[in-house]
Order: C-alpha cells, then structure tokens, then sequence
C-alpha cells in the first residue's frame, strides 16, 4: 500500500514492501484507489518467482511471488494489526506462528467452476469470469492426479465440481447444481464416489455419500455437504494447540459450538466430564453423531448457534467457537457471556470479524490471554488463529 499526494492510500495486488514498482490506477474512491502492477524496477529481497502459470489471472492464490517464510511474517503481522485496530486491543506482540511443513499441495478438498465449455476452471481475481485451468499446486497429490483427466460435457444448472481426498486414497467428486433433476452420469476407470447436489436433495451416483478423513489416528467421517478443515496436517497442529489451551480434566463441562462433524469433539470427548456439541447442518450433526457415538458423555444440538445459547443455561466451564468467517455476531456473544464460562477458545478464519467480536467480549469481562496464527493456507491471504480469553 501507498500513498497519494491527496492523504488516500492505494492498494496494489502482488507488490512488497519496499519495492519500487510502476502502476496503474484502475479504480479511485473517495478514501483509497486500487492499482495494478505494470513493472518491478526493484525487487524485494524477499520476491520469488511464482510457481503457477495463472497466478495474477486466478483469485486462488496472492502470495505466491513471497517467499513463504515471508508471508508467515506478513500474516501475523495483518492478526495483530487487526487485533489492535478494529478490536481496541493494546500491544499485541505475543504471537505464536505455526508454519506449514509444506505450504505446497496441501488441500484436502478443491472446488473448481465450469467455463462455457464445461471445462474445469477457476474463477478469475475480482471477476465472477471463469477460465479455464491447466495446472494447480494447492491440492494434495491425488486430486492433482484426477482432476485433469476429467471430462465433463456442458449440462444446465451444473455450476461447480469439488474433489475430495480422504484415507486409503478414497476420492469424492461433488457435482453443484441449480437443476433439481440428477444429471445422466457415468465414470470410467476411475474409482471415486460421486455425489449430485441440486436445490432440494443430495443424490449418490456412484459410491457413498460421504469420505473418512483422518487426523492425528482418528477417523471421521464427512458427508459431501458437511465443512473439514482442508490442510489436514495443519488441523493436527491445531487441535494439539486447542487442547493444550484447555487444559482438559475430567471435571470440566465444555460446549464445542459450531461444532460440524466433531473434529475438535472427538480429541476432548475422552478427557472431559461432559461436552455438548451445537451444530446448525443437518448432514454434519449426521456425521458428528457417527464420530463420537463411542461417548455417553457427548449431547448435540441441532439449531443455530444464537438459539441454543439464548435458551440454554449449562454454565460450562469453556466453551469453543469455530464459527464461519462472519464470525460469531451480536446475538451469539450475547449467548456465549450469558453461559458465564471460565475459558473461551476462538477459533477464526477472518481476523476482521474476530476483532470485531472482541470488542464485545473484552466489554463482557474476557480478557485475551494466548493468541496463536496457525497458517492452513499458504500461497492465499486467508488467516486462521486460535485465541484463548479468560473471564475477568
């Protein structure tokens, strides 16, 4: 970001820190513009060559001309910049950086769009226009294998095709359709579950409905239309850091809210008194149901979250939160300082949103205590970390 002479600041994709770039306005408001880059005349240090053929034209990846140690630094930076700004916190300097082993061919799961051709593609940065792709270094190994060899002829209301990878191998196509009507699918030569979703129902045509992921020794399985966490050996990490910030024993009441098909659940069900898991999807209340059926310990409510704490009075002793990345909102943290627990653990994929959310916690009586950047997404912007707040 720079400045211009009138005080508004510009936004330029794909530039560093420091360097010395020529640019181009394309859009100015009243407060900022935004740029592109036309020339790097002095690079950073810091700048490698992307690896991708369709990084700048695709909207998946934005840091991938940083070298990867880099934007760990540049990410933690924008959590505690975000933290203090937006969430009124003072000097944010304690963060825990957990890098990726690997900040390549990590996604367990990756949604392509169709062109006009019905060829598999990405969608174009700042632009619904969709091209179609030839290469991609983000999913795991497996699907990087199969997506290439697909061929799908052009079918009304089919809008997106998601690949899935699980244990043993085990592969699922997900077929996204506006068109209430399955589609006339066949698959040859190769082994793989596929699943039609249209408006109004959830259709088999080849295989199971759902795929067994694996983390840290346990299986879960996951429905086609239930959320996982898609950096596998990140998710290890960070449901070791979550147990350590719990500090579980056996007397503990805890409510897993947001709770999906029981990742977080299935590591805690063994170590606590009683866990309640509240959960919005039907299919991943299915799925939870599946995965901690070992526990008598375990109850799961099916409703949105701010309904269950409105009408719920267990007075846990922690509760955790993994909410989507419009993160929790008003009605729910008046639900959750309502419940009076000990501990709160945040886990949050929008470091905007969990500073907003802050600023009603601190003015509930929490007190930010650990905060941990947990990377599960190289190559991209996005931020996840987990903070531990402590009831005043």
């Amino acid at each position: 970001m720079v400045k211009l002479p009138d005080g508004r600041a510009v936004f330029i994709p794909f530039t560093i820190a420091g360097e010395h770039v020529r640019i181009s306005l394309v859009e100015e408001r009243k407060s900022y513009a935004r740029a592109e880059l036309v020339e790097v005349l002095e690079p950073s240090p810091v700048r490698v060559m992307p690896r991708c053929k369709h990084y700048t034209n695709c909207g998946g990846c934005h840091y991938q001309h940083v070298n990867y140690p880099t934007q760990v630094e540049i990410k933690s930076a924008i959590l505690c910049e975000q933290l203090e700004r937006i969430g009124g916190l003072e000097d944010i300097t304690e963060v825990e950086v957990i890098s990726a082993p690997d900040p390549w061919y990590y996604r367990n799961h990756i949604q392509f769009h169709l062109t006009r051709e019905g060829r598999l593609g990405f969608q174009q940065a700042r632009s619904n226009h969709t091209f179609s792709v030839h290469e991609c270094h983000l999913p795991e190994r497996l699907i990087n294998q199969v997506w290439p060899l697909l061929e799908i002829e052009p079918v009304r209301g089919l809008e997106r095709v998601s690949l899935r990878a699980g244990v043993n191998e085990d592969l699922m196509m997900i077929l996204e359709s506006t068109n209430p009507e399955p589609l006339d699918f066949q698959i040859e030569d190769l082994a793989i579950s596929v699943v039609y979703k249209g408006p109004e129902n959830v259709v088999v045509l080849a295989g199971s409905d759902a795929i067994h992921m694996e983390v840290s020794g346990k299986i879960f399985q996951v429905s086609a239309g239930s959320f996982f966490q898609v950096n596998t050996s990140q998710v290890e990490a960070m449901v070791g850091r979550i147990m350590e910030y719990l500090c579980s024993s056996d007397s503990l009441t805890v409510m897993d809210v947001y709770c999906g098909v029981g990742l977080i659940s299935a590591f805690l069900a063994p170590h606590v008194k009683s866990l309640i898991g509240i959960e919005v999807s039907p299919e991943a209340c299915t799925d939870f149901t599946t995965n901690l059926d070992e526990f008598d310990n375990v109850s799961l409510y099916e409703a949105p979250a701010e309904e269950v704490l409105a009408n719920l009075k267990l007075k846990p002793d922690v509760i955790i939160v993994d909410p989507p990345r419009d993160g929790l909102g008003v009605k729910t943290v008046e639900g959750i300082l309502a419940q009076e627990a000990t501990i709160l653990i945040y886990v949050s994929c929008d470091p905007a949103t969990l500073a907003r959310d802050a600023r009603s916690l601190v003015a509930g009586g929490y007190i930010l205590d650990k905060v941990t950047f947990i990377d599960l997404f190289p190559q991209t912007y996005h931020i996840e970390s987990i903070t531990r707040w402590v009831k005043s």
